[in-house]
């Protein structure tokens, strides 16, 4: 029941298991604070944009926030058809609405659904109106109360419009790079859409040429049969094998809500979310020639710090979630800003992660440079020196988390693997950074009851010892 179960925002949204949590009870009280925080806000009469994903359900989630929202007199623009997460950003940007409203649970497993909330700049809440927004719906679930009305009332007195941003949305999109050039490019380009809603804009944006564009798992399965729908290593077997099969030059994948790209080279290797930041960076400045500040999570890349000193620009490092780094990006007008999830924003787009943009920019970068994904590698490496990264996942035992966190805080290293640590940050868990710029991050899952272990460092099999002597020091 609502009144048992406190809703509370992570990273990026509150997320739960569908019929568990994530009930439509929950979601009405949860729409219901939203809606009294954009009152309290004076943002109510802007609007609000809805979106959903391909999730069970999730259209059903989405009409049940709308019909709060209309119930408490805003006014809804409702997306009339499953969208990327990065569409309702779009749609509170071009609407000027006073929030937007994602129902996904992005790169969750099938039993997970989420309701993800926009401010008025498209970008993820910050904590302190995740934290405000909390305070309402406890309050909602307290009174046990909630203003809704039908649909069909709604759509009759014109409170709920139904939109389709797709569009305006494509048209956006053209305007950011050579599509043209993409399309008469040749490449041939194998995606999966890993049953996600980034299915077909791929096929969309580039047909009509001479490039060729194979997709799979590109229809809507909410049970997300045999992956899980993040776009990482251990999740791509297929798209892998089917790029050296088909002799492609390079496969794309996008996660369930497509604000997440994962990348295969053209051997069928998977090239880390680290160094596809650090190769879409090294794109902006040296092929667009594009200047300012460039912007990282913790648990991203130094090689970005490595290619801010190359040209000049100034690097900005945040927590772990792009509710950190927008606002950054926003301040700082930067180039990009990225995650080790695999999320980048790009300026003059939204202030949000989304997979085509980053996609197509990575695609260009082949292009324009007349290469593949592992000479792109190469070539970053010579400029930067080889960097290596990995993360291992650790499913959390029941109440041991302040167990662990006593653990770690009293074992600080004073060397690991005989390179002394230099620098402990403890911003977003605990982070050992060591003489030689490698680093381990013993970090909890601000969305998912995980434990996470993350190392970088200059050789593959250092990334491992690291791994390991960073699960020794949790004790797990």
């Amino acid at each position: 029941m609502a009144k048992n179960n406190p809703i509370k925002f992570g990273t990026d949204g509150w997320r739960g298991v569908v019929a568990e949590d994530f009930t439509f009870a929950n979601v009405r009280f949860c729409a219901q604070g939203v809606a009294d925080y954009l009152k309290q806000k004076s943002l109510a009469s802007r609007g609000v944009f809805i979106g959903y994903d391909y999730r069970f359900a999730s259209e059903d989630f989405a009409a049940t926030t709308a019909e709060v929202m209309a119930g408490n007199g805003i006014k809804v623009y409702l997306s009339s058809k499953a969208i990327p997460t990065p569409f309702v950003s779009f749609g509170v940007i071009s609407k000027k609405a006073g929030g937007g409203i994602a129902i996904t649970a992005s790169h969750n497993p099938a039993k997970w659904n989420g309701f993800k909330f926009r401010e008025e700049t498209g970008a993820s809440v910050s904590s302190e109106t995740a934290a405000e927004v909390e305070k309402h719906i406890a309050r909602a679930i307290s009174a046990g109360k909630m203003n809704s009305i039908s649909m069909a009332q709604a759509v009759k007195e014109k409170t709920v419009e139904y939109l389709d941003l797709t569009p305006a949305y494509l048209a956006d999109i053209s305007k950011l790079i050579d599509l043209d050039g993409l399309r008469k490019s040749g490449l041939k380009i194998v995606v999966d859409s890993m049953y996600g809603v980034g299915a077909g804009y791929f096929k969309t944006l580039l047909s009509g040429g001479t490039s060729r564009i194979t997709e799979i798992n590109g229809e809507r399965n909410p049970a997300f049969p045999g992956i899980n729908p993040e776009p990482i290593s251990v999740n791509l077997k297929n798209l892998s094998s089917l790029v050296v099969e088909q002799k492609a030059n390079i496969g794309l994948a996008t996660d369930g809500d497509a604000d997440r790209i994962g990348i295969i080279d053209e051997k069928g290797r998977f090239l880390t979310q680290l160094q596809v930041f650090a190769l879409l960076s090294l794109y902006l400045l040296e092929v667009r020639g594009e200047r300012g500040a460039l912007v990282k999570t913790l648990t991203s890349t130094s090689m970005i710090d490595r290619l801010g000193e190359i040209y000049k620009a100034p690097v900005f490092e945040t927590p772990v979630g792009f509710k950190y780094v927008a606002p950054v990006m926003l301040a700082q007008n930067a180039i990009i800003g990225g995650e080790e999830s695999g999320g980048y924003g790009f300026r003059g787009h939204i202030p949000e992660r989304d997979a085509i943009p980053a996609g197509l920019y990575f695609l260009d970068f082949m292009v324009k440079a007349g290469k593949t994904p592992s000479q792109l590698l190469n070539y970053l490496y010579s400029k930067v020196g080889e960097h290596y990264y990995d993360r291992i996942d650790l499913h959390l035992p029941e109440g041991k988390r302040q167990s662990i966190i006593a653990r770690v805080r009293n074992n600080f290293p004073r060397s690991i693997e005989n390179i002394k640590v230099v620098k402990i940050d403890t911003r977003d868990g605990f982070r050992f950074i060591m003489a030689d710029n490698s680093w381990l991050l013993v970090r909890f899952s601000g969305t998912e009851p995980i434990l996470r272990i993350y190392a970088e460092t200059d050789k593959p099999e250092r990334v491992q010892k690291l791994l390991r002597f960073g699960r020794e020091l949790v004790g797990i």
